[in-house]
């Protein structure tokens, strides 16, 4: 029995399968699945960590797309270290994983 029969990588909600080679996120190799104990864990509030993330986020923007986007990304990911902020790894990544289907896609078609 292969991995793609084995149901290893079945879809998701939108019905697209792990084993897709137009899915971004599984040419890369990431399970999209977040294990059960991190689900509803708390991250405190961290300023020296969020601040961090945020000069990392300036420091890798350029004016290339993927600069923007890695940028943007771990900007939404330092928001996980802000008091003041309300969203969780789940929304970070369904987040990410939207704007990169839509990437893989050709981009947003007005």
């Amino acid at each position: 029995m292969t991995d793609a029969d084995d149901g290893a990588g079945a879809g998701d909600e939108t019905g697209a399968t792990g084993d897709d080679p137009e899915d971004p996120l599984a040419a890369a190799g990431v399970d999209p699945v977040v294990p059960d104990e991190a689900s509803g864990a708390e991250i405190p509030a961290d300023a020296e960590v969020r601040e961090f993330l945020r000069e990392v986020a300036a420091d890798v923007r350029a004016e290339s797309s993927e600069s923007k986007q890695l940028s943007a990304i771990l900007y939404r990911v330092s928001d996980l270290y802000d008091e003041e902020e309300e969203t969780s790894p789940e929304e970070i990544y369904l987040n990410v994983r939207h704007i990169m289907r839509i990437k893989a896609e050709g981009g947003l078609r007005r």
